[in-house]
């Protein structure tokens, strides 16, 4: 078991002490490209389609569509969304979806999701006649969803699976890591991270019978699907696409669709209502929906780390300049720069949430050291959150501390500015309450038979009225100490002046004075003191609350680290068991 060593600087006692919340649902009124195919056959991530990503916040399920050109892949796209149009759907011969194009729309079903559309380009367009471009095109689909469609006409034969070679391709285009161990089982890493996949088959014609009795579109595509027996070339052709999909793919789905009108009205399909469509063919996209939006689940990392639009957005850039740049995409590389963008940007967000919050809600100078530390917490545990929900695989608790740093630096400047602001406010106090007093020592009334006691009695009312007044702060009694230290020369000279007192009186008035001072000296040490001590309070208070939410989310990592290892567990042993069945005679 892993040791996780939880840092927290806590000061000793020599050292002095935007909203960023993420958006809610997201609503594109039409499609724009994600991905743009350039003419040259350079693939390039478009920077609108990366900011309207960064504003959503919340956890993306990513459904792609992928298949021939005209084979109506952005009809079923556009039903996903809930719209009769939105991409683009041709009526000629022409391929009408270049690179990747996305859609945002609020999930129908998963309250806090954001479905994210990806219709692809056709593969096998005659007019581009790059075989490696769809490849890539495919390949992005495959790293970039959670779920996939592939869409294709007709039947599901041996060509058609032949066609789909695409699959088979997919280990020379794509690595789980940087460093891969030559007698590891790659399979299993590509179950871990790899799409759900449907079967759309467009145009279906056939019965759904096997043997004489009837099957359902899952059992049709399992039935091909089967491997032969054998060694030879030919069957290890025959093989290579259904071991992949296999083995890459073993939560596997089947739709078959009728054809949805007669050929003159699939030329306006776009404009058509269900009234003027096949009533089965209406039917069968209704159920094709309903799967999508109650199984398809959010996209996840490697760990069970749950993708949002902002990662998704990053993930797009990250693998295609991959792949612009020669290189094979790579899962794990990938993982570790979407973890650095992503860390860093929940640092900022967590600073940014902590200094506006505290900007808007506390009132300087605050009454007292209690109540700007309540407000500190608060904001505190937010601004934690913030970090802790927003970034992952933070393992060297790097972006963590620099946080932590971040924020004892920032409550440090507050505790200053509280200070000083408090100090300002006592100063003006003490300049109203104390005028009258001023006054009269101006006109030199107290210097007379009688005037050290009425001094002594004015200069006590007035600190009783300075201590009743509100907005003071934390430094009522230092700025009070300060201005009564200033008044101790014209006190002492009074009391000499004052021919009312004798010997033996001045010296019980002195040592009276003296007394009120060291009284006033320890009201300003216990004021300094309480604020130290709510301070070591609020270091540990903080402490203990950054590693409760660490411990949480360190649960809640291993809770999903540990729901992969099974849902990958469980797919592998389907995927041997059929191949098991498979190779019976």
């Amino acid at each position: 078991m892993k040791t996780v060593v939880i840092f927290y600087r806590k000061k000793t006692s020599s050292e002095s002490v935007n909203s960023s919340s993420i958006m809610a649902g997201f609503s594109m009124a039409e499609p724009i490209c994600l991905i743009e195919n350039g003419k040259d056959g350079k693939l390039c991530v478009q920077p609108k389609a990366l900011q309207i990503l960064e504003q959503i916040g919340q956890r993306v399920v990513v459904v792609a569509v992928v298949g021939f050109y005209r084979t109506g892949k952005s009809y079923l796209m556009n039903q996903l969304a809930g719209k009769r149009n939105g991409f683009a759907l041709g009526a000629t011969i022409q391929s009408k979806t270049k690179g990747i194009w996305m859609w945002c729309v609020p999930h129908p079903v998963k309250k806090d999701h954001t479905l994210v559309l990806l219709d692809t380009e056709g593969l096998g367009d005659v007019e581009k006649g790059d075989q490696k471009n769809d490849t890539w095109i495919f390949s992005l689909a495959v790293l970039l969803s959670s779920m996939l469609v592939y869409n294709s006409m007709g039947t599901i034969d041996n060509d058609a699976l032949q066609r789909l070679h695409y699959v088979t391709e997919l280990t020379e285009h794509i690595k789980v890591k940087s460093q891969q161990d030559e007698y590891e089982d790659e399979s299993t890493e590509f179950l871990r991270v790899f799409p759900s996949f449907v079967w759309s088959v467009r145009d279906f014609t056939l019965t759904l019978e096997h043997d004489g009795k009837p099957i359902t579109a899952d059992e049709y595509l399992n039935n091909a699907l089967k491997l032969k027996p054998g060694h030879s070339k030919a069957v290890q052709m025959y093989n290579m696409p259904r071991s992949c999909l296999r083995n890459y793919f073993p939560t596997r789905k089947c739709f078959v669709f009728d054809r949805p009108a007669r050929t003159e009205k699939m030329r306006i399909l776009d404009t058509l209502s269900d009234a003027d469509l096949d009533p089965s063919f209406v039917k069968q996209v209704r159920e094709f929906c309903c799967h999508v939006f109650s199984t398809a689940e959010s996209k996840t990392l490697k760990g069970g780390v749950h993708v949002t639009g902002t990662l998704l957005g990053n993930l797009a850039k990250i693998y295609v300049d991959a792949i612009c740049s020669n290189q094979i995409p790579c899962l794990e590389n990938a993982v570790l720069s979407l973890a650095q963008i992503q860390n860093a940007k929940a640092v900022v967000q967590a600073i940014d949430h902590y200094n506006a919050q505290m900007a808007e809600r506390v009132a300087y100078p605050t009454e007292s050291q209690e109540e700007l530390s309540q407000i500190h917490h608060v904001v505190e545990k937010e601004a934690l959150k913030i970090l802790i929900d927003c970034s992952f695989k933070d393992d060297d608790q790097k972006y963590q501390q620099k946080f932590l740093l971040s924020l004892d630096e920032m409550y440090a400047g507050i505790l200053r500015k509280n200070i000083e602001e408090s100090k300002k406010a006592c100063e003006s106090i003490i300049k109203h309450v104390f005028q009258p007093l001023e006054d009269q020592l101006g006109s030199g009334r107290y210097v007379s038979r009688g005037g050290y006691k009425a001094f002594c009695a004015d200069m006590q009312r007035f600190i009783n009225r300075y201590r009743s007044t509100p907005g003071k702060g934390v430094q009522a009694e230092e700025a009070l100490k300060k201005y009564l230290d200033g008044k101790k020369a014209f006190q002492d000279s009074i009391l000499t002046a004052d021919q009312s007192l004798t010997e033996a009186e001045r010296q019980i008035q002195a040592e009276l004075a003296k007394a009120q001072a060291l009284e006033q000296q320890h009201r300003t040490e216990t004021e300094m003191n309480n604020m130290y001590e709510k301070l070591l309070k609020d270091q540990e208070q903080s402490y203990n609350e950054f590693t409760q939410q660490l411990m949480q989310k360190m649960e809640e990592d291993g809770q999903n680290a540990a729901k992969e290892y099974d849902r990958v567990l469980a797919a592998k042993l389907k995927v041997d068991a059929l191949t098991l069945n498979a190779t019976r005679p």
